[in-house]
């Protein structure tokens, strides 16, 4: 007999993770999900072989369980497991980008199932079932937050479900996962929503800041067309962690007020240069917390047909976009085009081949 795995919430991540196990073992792939439309999607994609019409029955036969929803639904989730019957060595794990608080939700059910925290570091500008792939995951970083009581079977048991993502696995506890998380993506995104708030109280005294403001400005705050929803969770399960890393940028903040007001230019001059040197130490070509946007940018000339002509060259390499997007459009003036891809390898293959036929393209 085949064994089980059930994935409960078949979007992106839900999806890419069933394909990803499938690639390495023979199972039953069950699915649930609240939208049925994403069911019925999940089974003609061969992604999973049935929807489960009962969580309470699935679960009772599954060796695996994939929390593939946002935290409070997994809360709630596991808080009605607590009448579940699981199978003999079952393991539950989730997908949340916080871990403390479902990780103590967890606990409740350590005498009847194992649970570990789980989060796979990568994403796609995409959503839904639709848009999963198997190489979704792959060199990204999947972190694991077991606890105390965790066992090194578990984990390796684990490992060995989710090989098949080829994602480096990591194992910390919540508390630093939450901390870490916290400064590299939860952070950032309250930065970027705050800098579209300050440019929309700017437009009042400045009308046309909201022109200038496309292009870069865009891009830098590209973050910020997030979920409301899922953000709104993430900061207030996150809380103490969002909390200490406010206090450290108002400390920030002071310094640069301070080196403005003392117009000291030695000063300023280091600040932007020290960032410059640790950025560029960052390692690249890594997927992490915030999903990464594999962006070339092509100069195209004036004419028409010029834009057809970069897709066509795409699609006899059989190399896929996920965007395009026309930059400028100006009469008499080359144009840039800006092409999305999905990994870097589609990128740089798309710049040799573009390069071959004349095309100009670089990256930021």
């Amino acid at each position: 007999m085949k064994r089980e795995v059930v994935v409960i919430g078949l979007g992106l991540i839900g999806g890419s993770i069933a394909l990803g196990i499938r690639k390495e073992h023979d199972v039953k792939m069950i699915g649930f999900d609240i939208n049925e439309d994403q069911v019925r999607m999940a089974v003609s994609l061969g992604i999973i072989d049935e929807k489960a019409h009962s969580l309470k029955t699935a679960v009772a036969t599954a060796d695996l369980i994939v929390l593939a929803v946002p935290v409070a639904a997994s809360e709630k989730l596991l808080t009605d497991m607590l009448s579940f019957t699981f199978k003999e060595g079952a393991i539950i794990t989730d997908v949340g980008s916080t871990k403390q608080t479902i990780c103590a939700k967890a606990k409740e059910l350590q005498n009847k199932v194992s649970f570990v925290g789980g989060h796979p570091m990568a994403g796609s500008h995409k959503s839904g079932v639709s848009a999963a792939k198997v190489h979704l995951f792959e060199n990204a970083f999947y972190v694991f937050t077991p606890d105390e009581v965790t066992s090194p079977q578990v984990m390796d048991t684990l490992k060995d479900w989710l090989k098949g993502t080829k994602a480096t696995f990591l194992e910390m506890s919540p508390e630093k996962h939450d901390e870490i998380t916290g400064a590299i993506s939860h952070f950032p995104h309250i930065i970027a929503a705050s800098l579209v708030h300050h440019v929309e109280t700017e437009e009042d005294r400045n009308p046309t800041v909201t022109r200038l403001a496309a292009g870069g400005f865009r891009d830098i705050t590209r973050i910020a067309s997030s979920s409301p929803e899922m953000w709104r969770d993430i900061l207030l399960q996150n809380q103490s962690s969002l909390l200490r890393l406010l206090d450290t940028w108002d400390l920030e903040m002071q310094k640069v007020r301070s080196l403005l007001e003392s117009s000291d230019s030695e000063g300023i001059f280091s600040y932007f240069e020290q960032a410059k040197h640790f950025r560029e130490k960052l390692p690249e070509r890594k997927k992490g917390a915030i999903p990464a946007f594999y962006d070339l940018f092509v100069d195209v000339p004036d004419h028409p047909g010029a834009i057809s002509d970069v897709t066509s060259i795409l699609a006899q390499s059989d190399i896929s976009l996920t965007n395009i997007r026309i930059l400028e459009t100006r009469e008499d003036i080359m144009g840039v085009l800006r092409l999305s891809f999905r990994s870097e390898e589609d990128r740089e293959q798309a710049k040799e081949q573009l390069g071959l036929h004349t095309f100009e393209s670089y990256t930021l």
